[in-house]
């Protein structure tokens, strides 16, 4: 962090000064603030739990529309993928949930089952429990370390 230089006696105070104090304030600020709501754990395969700020780590969240207005059977899979708008450093910590974005109940007999998680994307199935027409849709939310 720059210090910021001492005015002289009687020295005018003028934009750049106050500039460079508030810039040294809010310098001040960031390095030292250790409340714990600002930070995020994200414990990966890859380097274990790792402690970050909250605008230090990466949150991405999407969905995939898996069938529309479709006729499934039961005991049936379909497969599903989303690519994550930038990469991870490491493989992120992922989790999906099952929409029934249909006025059927088949939509709400079904099971997501996340098949490969990547570094720049997340792999899955979901399964379908009773026959009839659907649509179905996955979101997922992942939190990792940026690239």
């Amino acid at each position: 962090m720059a210090k910021v230089p001492l005015p002289d006696r009687g020295q005018p105070l003028d934009v750049t000064y106050l500039y460079q104090i508030a810039n040294a304030v809010n310098d001040l600020s960031d390095s030292i603030s250790t409340a714990t709501y600002n930070y995020t754990s994200v414990d990966t395969r890859t380097v274990g739990r790792q402690d970050l700020k909250n605008n230090n780590a990466k949150f991405y969240g999407g969905y995939v529309d898996v069938v529309t207005d479709e006729t499934v059977f039961a005991n049936t899979t379909k497969p599903w993928s989303i690519n994550f708008a930038s990469d991870f450093k490491y493989v992120p910590i992922v989790t999906a949930t099952p929409v029934n974005t249909g006025t059927s109940t088949i939509g709400n007999d079904v099971t997501v089952t996340i098949t490969s998680v990547t570094t720049n994307a997340v792999n899955g199935i979901i399964r379908y429990n009773s026959s009839g027409n659907v649509s179905t849709s996955v979101n997922i939310v992942a939190i990792g370390l940026p690239a």
